[in-house]
């Protein structure tokens, strides 16, 4: 990581990123919930792109990682616009976007507002709509009434939180529910033994996508991570056929 860097977005948020210059789209990785740059799918695209010349960009959303902030004020709508600031503020060209599961979510608002910029994306294990299929009724109607809700965290020794705000926004945000208005290839690879977000989530998402370029793979013994070195591997092809 010692090519981290810090910028102050418009809206005085300072915010961490990597990025390198090179030939053809920018790969922009969205990292997950709670989730940041240093992550080993972010950080191996990232040493794929320089090592052959392809651009690339990583960041930590506000309050995340090396980002300053409060992750409890973070929301869809406050991270999308902070991607959309650093994209305009550093990529020149078209952009090719990489999202992780909540980050999958994020991409599909920053592919709408990108528009014929966006010439690609790839969703690993995309979460689109979470906040509706991923609570039961009790926890919808607790974040409702701005109550925190804490789940276990399969990945740390502490609960993760979903903040009432992260929720509020994030109902104005569901994209499954009607059609998706993204034309540009589009590939989703997703586990079936993913045990937070349910494969068939992507076959939702290709179905609500508007673009006819959608493949979806999915790996039967995948866990929600990917991030064995054969799933790294799995990626890493698919992000070529873009270049």
């Amino acid at each position: 990581m010692h090519d981290l860097k810090h910028t102050t977005l418009p809206s005085g948020r300072k915010i961490a990123f990597r990025h390198i210059i090179g030939n053809g789209p920018t790969l922009v990785f969205l990292p997950g919930y709670m989730s940041d740059m240093a992550g080993g799918k972010a950080t191996a695209l990232f040493a794929e792109a320089r090592e052959k010349g392809r651009p690339c960009l990583l960041l930590d959303y506000s309050g995340c990682g090396q980002s300053e902030g409060d992750f409890a004020d973070g929301t869809l709508s406050r991270w999308r616009d902070e991607v959309l600031a650093l994209i305009g503020e550093r990529v020149e060209g078209d952009c090719l976007l990489v999202g992780s599961s909540m980050g999958g979510w994020l991409m599909l608002l920053v592919a709408r507002a990108l528009g014929r910029k966006c010439t690609g994306m790839i969703g690993i294990a995309p979460a689109p709509d979470f906040t509706r299929w991923g609570y039961d009724e009790a926890k919808r109607a607790a974040l409702a009434k701005g109550e925190v809700v804490y789940e276990d965290n399969p990945y740390g020794p502490d609960p993760t939180p979903t903040h009432p705000g992260f929720f509020a926004d994030a109902e104005t945000h569901l994209q499954l529910d009607g059609a998706i208005p993204v034309d540009c290839p589009v590939r989703l690879l997703h586990g079936q033994r993913d045990a937070d977000v349910p494969w068939q989530t992507s076959l939702r998402l290709a179905e609500a996508l508007r673009s006819d370029d959608i493949q979806v793979t999915l790996v039967k013994d995948g866990d929600h991570r990917l991030s064995r070195d054969q799933d790294i591997a799995l990626l890493s092809g698919i992000v070529a056929t873009f270049y």
